[in-house]
């Protein structure tokens, strides 16, 4: 029996295999009541579900995920004339319309491709209600119900019912806007304009607390009684620090400004008088006829009325809107597409809903020649997206400028804060503390000393009543009283002591964080080859963060494994096939040996753009000549692969010619599959090397190359997968007219819909699913096929209603469900795949490596158990040696009693336990005892949560699945899981959604202080990205969703090892010393001033310039902290990676903690007694001014400050030796000249002290007495307590200097 017998009658002839376009079309079925519930050649619908749709037909369980996309594509029954036109016609009405629009797109050579317009494509893994609310989420940490509740959220669209639709008028955009309610198509994405920018930057900036405490320091300062420094001086810090940002900020919105204007006026075409004219996209309105040509930028939003294909479609990027590759159909509706063709009038108008964030759902009403028909999802193209593979679309606009879904949507990821930073504003306050201190101390001594001196108040200078010049009194002093007195020299104090809360820390952590983030970029070793992809720093808030980290919140597909599918494996009707033969190329010659030469020889023409690895006896049998059930069954099971997908073929005449078996063929085709996802790919791409070649799908049938006989089914219906269903059908009428169901889907969902009526069937489901479990345990993603023929009546009754539910505009998703149920049902199993998706390169050693570091890795994967558990063997999440506890609950009661059967076994106590929590974290820290990587699942010791078997000391792993998830987080049962969760080494969720991702990390943000980091590639994972301390987004095969709301992005996930361990930990360690050490600079500074307001009868005068306390911060010794910040490192990266542990560090604290504050403001507080007192016991017999005395203070605290940086840097650069040493030099270069200008006080005081050798030995003497205690406790400390850091340190400069013990020194540290 030949192919072609199998699927049709004799009468039916196959379509000629050198023009398959030019078969006769089968005649359509006889309309089925009055309803006309479907015409074959029309456009079909898809059904469209508000669980968001997975990026794969094979279940990519990754993507199992919630969604509110409520959209369906429907297409009413047109008439046979209209659908049924010949090739001539659609060129004539081509040309037609040419005629009517003169101006026309410039040629382009395109590549042959199949169109198809009948798919809706929703993106891959991702929810408009993820995309317009997760920001808010994040906000709002993730209430219970939004984290756990796994239902449909849909929008009531109902526009009959809705108050206030949006009115389209089709070419009359002065009557859709004649209430000018309607935005214009002029886009602005900056912040500021000419105008608003000074007001609202200042708005913007004074949101940070500490800026308005200076700016309250500098009002002080203007009022006469206060001016401690000079009125113009005292503003200075501020200023520069307000100037700074100003300009930075005003520049990034100049780009923004001038990307807009470039944006705004590119040029499209727009129907006005009857012809297309070109016209500036900023003057685009809504209701307006455009016209676009291919790889053109769609605008706006444009609902499309007809495309250069007959039939309606149009294929695009959304690249730019989602960042997904992948091309995607979009149609225009018969009715509008015939009269774009036609070259008539176009005229009608549109019932829409008003502007939303939605870009996953569109629902609208069009009336057009006093017919009325729904409109979705894929009748729209929204802004941003390209045409491709299309010569032209005509739409009409409907959204334009910021009404557009693309401008709504473009909102910013929310906005994170170190955790350095909330603790550096902890010891901000007790800085505050002691400031206010310092100022009572300093007011209460004005009130005692005003007190004790009021007898002598007249004859003091500065208190009596009036000045006393040549003889006589003269005008009277501003003696205020001695309460006022007081309170003045308070607020003085504050003056004069401002600098102690350190305005410049914050500008200074800006810029390090800047330089660190230049460095991280530019680091070699995080660039990704494959996709030619830099590490990216989205955010420059948190780099230190990265340094603290406990857990690792991980997605799974696309993130630990390459998302890039290869068809492993088969089990057809009953019986397991393995890959065997490796075909690159669908024309070797090794395959003739499996079947007759005659038989492949058709396949010269296809040529497969990737790698498949093919099975002998498989193949085998399809081409037995027989017609058993075994053969049929491998048919159909193809048939399926070929036929149940959203896949484009696109077509290339490849220059190749190949000789075979004597005979020369030169029209070999390179065949490439578009397809949403690469599991579709991979299937399809499977059927193909199998002889099952899709090489055409138009809008109503596609055309299959069984064998070398060209097949064309039509397709009367497609019920895409959905994550309630978990399945995808499509319904299609072969050559012969029968009509089967084909579906494929998860076998969770498969089984239970499967025939249950033969021995026969009984044994091929068994043996079936023995396959399953073994294609599972081997890490491989598994879907179930199954089919079944539908009687008329069963497609009578399936048509009305998927007819009735496609043009639904309310519980459009629900109907569609229930329609699909009617007929998938009673199937007959075919059989099951096994597709692979490998690991990426490193990932086992990172996972290593960060155990080791003391991080906990969790991964959080939709896919199934058995799957996620291979892939965590591999990976070395998960090891021989562990005990498993597996929590899979269907009820309240259920997950409870297991959680408590499983805390009573393995003795978890509460985590409430404050010494259970630190011998945790002793825990964390610990050695990992690791086995190979190629451990298999049986050797695994497992635990099912109620089944009682012996006690195991090993460490423990929790398996649990979405289903018990939505339980334990919704019914209170969150403390049980926190606390059974955190005793576990592993924990790993299967099947979960992307809200209880996202609630899984709001677990532990909320119940432990410790650091969480979330990574993953999909739009999926976008809210648990957002959720976590510190997101991180993979640049992978899904688009770029999670890399657009990450705040870090990188090419592969072995990268996050050397991100965490050497950059976290140097940007932790570099950032929390900054802290310390600009409390101390400052703090130094400061207490000297005090100690000499106290000699000086408590009267805040200063023995400083202003200008010399302005520059102290500013440029004096601002520019090694810089430096420092940046370029110090305690360890070279070879060791940092070699001895993970070190990272534990962070988790410690070590570089910045209470106890390091405390040492810190000792250590301060000595310096300032010996800064201050050293020059006072020097000088006190001299007659020395206090100016001069101010210079020698200045010098000395420059350089000190300087030399206690310089005792503490790891590493020394040129760059760090020009920073240091540069700015003494600078201090001395400001201090000649301002000691130059006659008008100030300190007129040459410089130039008469440095010839004095006192002065030199003051300095000298300053900087040893006030460093010694620190340095005598650092070669304490380090001797008899030294730390992991200072081990490894000292074992760097070993290797590097070689010694007697033969150590060779380690050349490549750096």
């Amino acid at each position: 029996m030949s192919v072609g017998e199998l699927f049709m009658t004799s009468g039916q002839p196959l379509l000629s295999s050198t023009d398959p376009l030019s078969a006769p079309i089968p005649h359509p079925p006889q309309r089925i009541s009055s309803l006309g519930c479907l015409c074959p050649n029309a456009s079909f619908s898809s059904s469209i579900f508000d669980e968001t749709q997975s990026n794969s037909s094979d279940v990519k369980d990754d993507d199992y995920i919630v969604s509110v996309a409520d959209t369906g594509l429907c297409e009413e029954s047109i008439e046979s004339s209209a659908s049924t036109a010949t090739s001539t016609d659609f060129h004539s009405a081509d040309s037609q319309l040419f005629q009517q629009f003169p101006l026309e797109c410039p040629p382009r050579e395109r590549k042959r491709l199949v169109s198809w317009g009948g798919a809706m494509e929703l993106p891959h893994n991702f929810s408009a209600f993820e995309i317009s609310r997760a920001p808010s989420r994040v906000q709002d940490k993730l209430s219970k119900a939004q984290r756990s509740r796994h239902k449909s959220m849909q929008f009531e669209d109902n526009l009959s019912q809705e108050e206030n639709p949006r009115l389209i008028y089709i070419n009359d955009p002065r009557k859709t806007n004649d209430k000018y309610e309607f935005m214009g198509n002029e886009i602005r994405t900056s912040k500021y304009t000419f105008i608003n920018f000074l007001p609202k930057n200042l708005f913007i900036q004074f949101h940070r607390v500490a800026y308005l405490y200076f700016l309250a320091i500098a009002a002080l300062n203007q009022l006469p009684p206060l001016a401690v420094f000079g009125r113009t001086v005292s503003l200075f810090p501020l200023l520069f620090v307000l100037c700074v940002t100003a300009i930075k900020d005003g520049y990034e919105d100049w780009r923004r400004h001038r990307s807009d204007r470039k944006e705004n006026n590119r040029e499209s075409l727009v129907l006005q008088s009857g012809k297309f004219r070109l016209q500036k996209w900023k003057k685009i309105q809504a209701g307006e006829v455009v016209k676009f040509c291919a790889d053109e930028t769609i605008p706006c939003d444009v609902v499309l009325l007809g495309t250069s294909d007959p039939s309606g479609v149009a294929y695009i990027q959304t690249m730019n809107l989602d960042g997904e590759s992948n091309l995607k159909t979009r149609y225009a509706r018969q009715e509008t597409t015939s009269m774009v063709f036609e070259g008539g009038t176009i005229s009608g108008l549109i019932r829409c809903e008003q502007p939303n964030r939605n870009i996953y759902e569109f629902t609208a009403n069009m009336e057009f020649k006093g017919h009325r028909f729904s409109l979705n999802q894929s009748n729209i193209i929204l802004r941003g997206c390209q045409l491709k593979n299309t010569e032209w679309v005509v739409g009409v606009v409907v959204y334009a400028g910021q009404e557009t879904k693309a401008m709504l949507n473009s909102a910013m990821s929310p906005a994170k804060r170190s955790r350095l930073e909330s603790y550096m504003n902890r010891e901000t306050l007790w800085l505050s503390i002691f400031l206010f201190i310092m100022c009572l101390v300093v007011a209460l001594g004005m009130g005692l000393w005003l007190r004790r001196h009021k007898d002598q108040l007249d004859t003091l200078p500065y208190y009596r009543k009036s000045y006393f010049e040549n003889g006589r009194f003269g005008r009277p002093y501003k003696f205020y009283g001695i309460p006022m007195e007081t309170f003045f020299s308070f607020l003085s104090s504050i003056i004069v002591f401002q600098i102690m809360i350190p305005i410049s820390l914050y500008i200074t952590m800006e810029l390090v964080r800047l330089g660190q983030s230049y460095f991280m970029i530019g680091d070699k070793h995080m660039y990704d080859s494959g996709t030619e992809s830099r590490f990216q720093c989205r955010s420059l808030n948190i780099n230190e963060d990265l340094g603290q980290i406990r857990y690792v919140f991980s997605d799974k597909t696309g993130t630990l494994t390459e998302n890039k599918m290869e068809f492993q494996r088969a089990s057809v009707y009953g019986k397991n096939y393995a890959s065997s033969v490796p075909m690159a190329d669908t024309l070797q010659d090794n395959n003739v040996a499996v079947a007759s030469p005659t038989t492949f020889g058709h396949r010269g023409r296809w040529k497969l753009k990737s790698e498949i690895v093919i099975d002998s006896e498989l193949m085998e049998l399809l081409h037995k000549d027989l017609a058993g059930d075994e053969r049929i069954a491998a048919h159909e099971f193809f048939l399926t692969l070929a036929a149940c997908n959203t896949v484009i073929p696109i077509l290339t005449q490849s220059p190749t010619s190949r000789c075979m078996d004597g005979e020369l063929h030169q029209d070999v085709e390179a065949i490439d599959y578009q397809g949403e996802s690469p599991d579709e790919q991979a299937l399809v791409g499977a059927a193909s090397a199998y002889g099952y070649t899709l090489f055409e799908r138009t809008s109503g049938h596609i055309v299959i190359d069984v064998n070398g006989e060209k097949l064309r089914f039509d397709v009367l219906g497609l019920h895409e997968f959905d994550s309630v269903r978990k399945r995808m059908s499509v319904v299609i009428r072969f050559p012969d007219n029968s009509v089967k169901v084909l579906v494929k889907g998860a076998d969770t969902s498969m089984f239970n819909i499967l025939e249950e009526d033969t021995k026969r069937g009984d044994h091929i489901r068994h043996a079936t699913q023995t396959h399953l479990n073994e294609y599972s345990s081997e890490g491989l993603r598994t879907l179930v096929v199954a089919g079944r023929d539908l009687t008329d009546e069963e497609l009578e009754e399936w048509q009305c209603m998927y007819e009735d539910a496609s043009t639904s505009l309310t519980d459009r998703s629900i109907k569609l469900r229930q329609t699909a149920a009617l007929i998938e049902c009673n199937l007959r199993l075919l059989g099951a795949t096994g597709i692979e998706d490998k690991l990426q390169e490193g990932v086992p050693e990172a996972i290593e490596s960060l155990r080791q570091a003391g991080i906990k890795v969790w991964v959080l994967t939709g896919d199934k158990q058995e799957t996620a558990i291979s892939i965590g063997l591999s990976c070395k999440l998960l090891t021989a040696d562990m005990q498993q506890i597996i929590i899979n609950g269907n009820s309240e009661d259920a997950c409870r009693n297991l959680l408590s059967d499983a805390r009573a076994k393995y003795g978890v106590k509460s985590a409430n336990c404050r010494n259970w929590d630190l011998k945790w974290k002793k825990n964390a820290e610990s050695d990992y005892l690791e086995i190979p990587c190629d451990s298999k699942l049986s050797n695994v010791p497992q635990w099912h949560a109620g089944k009682e078997e012996g006690t195991m000391s090993s460490p423990l792993a929790l398996i649990i699945d979405g289903n018990s998830l939505v339980y334990i987080l919704e019914k209170d049962l969150e403390s049980e899981l926190f606390d059974l969760a955190t005793s576990c080494r592993v924990v790993l969720c299967c099947r979960v959604a992307p809200l209880q991702k996202a609630g899984i990390v709001d677990l532990i943000k909320c119940r432990t202080d410790d650091m969480t980091l979330a990574i993953g590639d999909g739009a999926n994972d976008v809210s648990m990205i957002q959720m976590a301390d510190v997101g991180v987004g993979i640049c992978g095969q899904e688009g770029r969703q999670a890399v657009m709301a990450s705040d870090f992005a990188m090419g592969q996930f072995q990268f996050l090892k050397r991100l965490l361990l050497v950059h976290g930990h140097w940007n932790y360690q570099r950032v929390g010393y900054l802290v310390l050490y600009n409390f101390y600079r400052n703090a130094v500074f400061v207490l000297m001033l005090f100690w000499y307001i106290l000699c000086t009868a408590f009267s805040t005068t200063s023995a400083l310039t202003d200008w010399s306390s302005v520059f102290y911060s500013v440029i004096y010794t601002s520019v090694p902290t810089i430096v420092v910040g940046i370029l110090d490192k305690d360890l070279s990266h070879k060791t940092l990676l070699q001895y993970p542990k070190l990272y534990g560090a962070g988790h410690r604290q070590e570089s910045y903690n209470m106890y390091l504050f405390w040492i810190t403001m000792m250590d301060t507080l000595w310096q300032s007694l010996v800064l201050f007192y050293i020059p006072l016991f020097t000088y006190r017999e001299s007659t020395i001014d206090i100016w001069s005395m101010g210079s020698l203070w200045t010098i000395a605290v420059v350089i000190l400050v300087n030399m206690h940086l310089a005792m503490d840097i790891q590493r020394w650069v040129l760059f760090t030796h020009l920073a240091i040493w540069g700015s003494i030099i600078i201090t001395y270069a400001c201090m000649v000249v301002l000691d130059s200008i006659p008008i100030f006080p300190n007129y040459r005081t410089i130039h008469h002290l440095a010839k004095s050798p006192t002065y030199w030995l003051s300095i000298f003497l300053i900087i040893v007495l006030a460093l010694l205690p620190r340095f005598i406790f650092k070669v304490i400390h380090q001797t008899f307590w030294p730390s992991d850091i200072q081990l490894a340190r000292e074992a760097e400069i070993l290797r590097k200097q070689p010694n007697d013990f033969g150590l060779k020194p380690d050349q490549g540290s750096s």
